[in-house]
């Protein structure tokens, strides 16, 4: 079979397109062949070598796809040959918080990843994907979507009536405002593009801000809402974007952290934490529970992911490259 991996150099020229054995499906394993994959931004670190410094090479990359069973070892009853579903990310995240341990097992870094053309996967580490979905659309969920449903749904209880601020128009921003949006809850947006912005605006929330032309856009947050501030932030900027979160949430709101684009580490502004009383929560992800009590919801309402483009799996190198270019609105994705 054709896999893609990450060999001993960095930089979008590591990734090699090579050839393995096809798996095979031991005790209570299922082999996938798989559809379709989808790009977050961590793949595009890990490639570049610059999310894990100590990486394991060679390295099958990516943690987010959809496949459809072919063959089932012993012993399996969760799926069927015929079946069409998605890994989770955390393979041994089922249920309850997360661990350490549940941590080594993220496909595409702790573990090798999905972009193969079969892929063996515990009988546990799968779930059933929405049937209303392209195999594209039902790729671009392990990730980005179960870490904007546990930021704003599993932790952040978000409710009808709440207010939250999403960071760009990447697929967990995206993500969050569908959510909002369903649970009737108002969503803010902010860009560095006014077409982007008017994108986000037609996919559900009230209010958009341009981060280029209007820097101070935590000041023009708390003017939209009367000068108390959002409920909660889905913040995916990090370092440089952290301050002007804490100064756009309300009293006792709540900021979830989900990415560093714009730095590590910073001067955080401590003392508005306190004297705010924000709840500020690193997310990363969620378990198998959250993702198919998410997928419940998706089916009910028939929601859509957004994917901005498909390349084919030959043109990966360039898929990751458009997605460093920071041009893409939504999902990237791949298709077997």
């Amino acid at each position: 079979m054709r896999v893609w991996e990450i060999q001993n150099k960095q930089g979008l020229e590591a990734l090699t397109l090579t050839e393995r054995q096809e798996p095979q499906p031991t005790p209570r394993q299922v082999l996938l062949r798989m559809r379709a994959a989808s790009l977050n931004y961590r793949d595009l670190l890990t490639v570049k070598g610059a999310y894990n410094s100590k990486q394991r090479l060679p390295l099958i990359p990516l943690s987010d796809g959809v496949g459809e069973v072919v063959a089932v070892g012993e012993g399996v009853t969760r799926v069927k040959i015929g079946d069409r579903v998605a890994g989770i990310f955390m393979q041994t995240w089922l249920e309850g918080e997360f661990s350490a341990e549940k941590s080594k097992s993220a496909l595409g870094g702790a573990i090798d990843g999905i972009l193969a053309e079969y892929v063996t996967l515990h009988e546990d580490g799968v779930v059933h994907v929405p049937e209303h979905l392209s195999d594209e659309e039902a790729a671009s969920l392990p990730c980005a979507a179960v870490t904007a449903w546990q930021a704003l749904m599993t932790q952040g209880n978000l409710n009808a009536g709440d207010t939250i601020l999403v960071q760009g128009t990447g697929g967990v921003s995206l993500f969050a405002v569908q959510f909002a949006k369903l649970v009737g809850a108002r969503a803010i947006a902010i860009s560095s593009s006014d077409e982007k912005l008017e994108r986000v605006l037609q996919l559900g929330s009230s209010s958009g801000i341009n981060y280029k032309t209007t820097p101070n856009w935590d000041e023009q947050v708390w003017k939209l809402t009367d000068e108390v501030g959002v409920d909660h932030v889905v913040e995916v900027g990090g370092a440089g974007t952290m301050n002007k979160s804490l100064r756009a949430v309300r009293f006792a709101g709540t900021v979830s952290l989900i990415g560093v684009l714009t730095g590590l580490s910073g001067d955080i502004s401590t003392g508005s934490i306190l004297h705010k009383g924000i709840r500020v929560q690193g997310i990363y992800v969620g378990s198998r529970a959250m993702f198919e009590a998410m997928n419940r919801a998706i089916a009910l309402h028939q929601l859509r992911p957004v994917v901005d483009s498909v390349f084919p799996f030959k043109d990966v190198r360039e898929a990751l490259a458009y997605m460093e270019s920071g041009k893409h609105f939504g999902k990237i994705a791949i298709r077997f």
